[in-house]
C-alpha cells in the first residue's frame, strides 16, 4: 500500500516535472531589451511601493481546510472495504488539537 502511494507520487512528480520543462523550452522567448522592459514616464522611472498582502483571513482558510480535508478522509475511508482506523483516529486527533489551537488563538488579536 505504501510502496504504491510513494510510486505513485513520484510518477506524479515527475510528470509535473516534465510539463514544466516541455513548457518553458516551447514558450517564446521575449526579444525586448532590458531598457525596452523598464517602466518609466516622461523619461522618469517609476518605483513602485511593495504590495502589501493582508493576511487577516488566514483563519478562516485554516478552518475550512482543516474541516474539509477530515470530511473528505472520512468520506473516502468509507468507500473503502479495509479501513485503517487507527490511523484515521491519529489523524482526527491531530485535527482536533489543530482546531482548539486556533480557537484558543483568537482571542490573541
Amino acid at each position: 500500500m505504501i510502496i504504491e502511494s510513494v510510486i505513485a507520487f513520484v510518477l506524479i512528480i515527475c510528470a509535473s516535472s516534465m510539463i514544466y520543462l516541455l513548457g518553458r523550452r516551447v514558450a517564446p522567448k521575449t526579444t525586448q531589451t532590458e531598457a525596452e522592459r523598464d517602466v518609466y514616464a516622461c523619461g522618469e522611472k517609476i518605483s513602485y511601493p511593495k504590495l502589501r498582502v493582508n493576511v487577516s483571513l488566514y483563519k478562516y482558510l485554516i478552518y475550512f481546510v482543516i474541516l474539509d480535508s477530515s470530511v473528505l478522509l472520512l468520506a473516502f475511508t468509507s468507500f473503502r472495504g479495509a479501513i485503517n482506523v487507527p490511523l484515521i483516529l491519529i489523524y482526527l486527533s491531530v485535527i482536533l488539537v489543530s482546531g482548539f489551537l486556533l480557537v484558543d488563538g483568537v482571542n490573541d488579536e
